[in-house]
């Protein structure tokens, strides 16, 4: 009799667990479910964020871009006005010439041409003018008429064009004077520091080339002024100063035909 209980009892007892493992399969199953949609919203919430993230990157890349942009334009402009400000020097001479200019106007100082040569008296003669002198003045051959800055420009050229280096800078250090006002002066005083560094003086064409870059800065010869300054440097010596008087004229006129050989020194 307790041998027949035995496997009926076995067999319940397994009948009994049958439904337990159904239900924590069901159970495991459908926490499966609910993992694998957590997983998927965290793939949809982690794909936006990503998403969001690349989207501040470029936004960040963007600015920085513009702030590169900015600083390069910045960086350039302060170049090119250092080396216009490298350019200039004070005119002092040129103020001077003026102030003078408008105190002989107001009176204030005689005027150079205003002052008169007085003929000594002759005794006895009071307002009477002698046979002698009268046939001096008679005479004397007419005062020759001063030469137009065109005239004194072209007399300069012919010298510079023989060699003549003293007479052309003679002639247009007179033009120079004689007509400030003239649209020649610039290319007068170019000449001048040309004739300087035809003979070789280089120091002393360095100072008439600076004239042109400081005091004419509108003339055509300004670019050729700045590299001749350069080179008159370098052939003195002088390479920092070359060097620099070779970038201002890079940065000052970019599209100047000097300003390709100035990059060639440069390289």
């Amino acid at each position: 009799m307790p041998n027949t209980l035995t496997p009926m009892t076995s067999i319940s007892g397994r009948l009994l667990l049958v439904p337990f493992f159904l239900l924590s399969a069901c159970a495991s199953k459908q926490d499966l479910v609910v993992v694998k949609d957590n997983l998927e919203t965290i793939k949809t919430q982690s794909a936006g964020s990503y998403s969001d993230l690349q989207q501040l990157r470029d936004q960040v890349g963007g600015l920085q871009g513009r702030i590169d942009e900015v600083g390069y334009s910045s960086q350039r402009n302060l170049q090119r006005l250092g080396a216009e400000d490298s350019l200039l020097v004070q005119k002092n001479d040129e103020l001077e010439r003026r102030i003078q200019a408008v105190e002989r106007y107001l009176g204030l100082t005689p005027s150079p041409k205003a002052a008169a040569v007085i003929p000594p008296a002759v005794p006895g003669s009071a307002g009477a003018t002698s046979p002698d002198s009268a046939a001096a003045t008679a005479a004397a051959p007419p005062s020759p008429s001063p030469k137009s800055d065109s005239d004194l420009f072209n007399e300069g050229a012919a010298m510079f064009g023989k060699d003549r280096f003293n007479d052309a800078r003679e002639s247009f250090s007179a033009l120079i004077k004689d007509y400030p006002k003239s649209p020649r002066v610039g290319d007068a005083q170019f000449f001048i520091a040309e004739s300087w560094f035809a003979e070789k003086a280089y120091d002393k064409a360095i100072l008439d080339y600076q004239t042109v870059i400081a005091k004419y800065t509108k003339s055509p010869k300004r670019p050729m002024a700045i590299f001749k300054q350069a080179r008159s440097f370098e052939l003195i010596g002088d390479a920092a100063n070359a060097k620099t008087r070779y970038r201002d004229l890079v940065n000052v006129y970019p599209s100047a035909p000097e300003a390709k050989l100035a990059r060639q020194k440069l390289n």
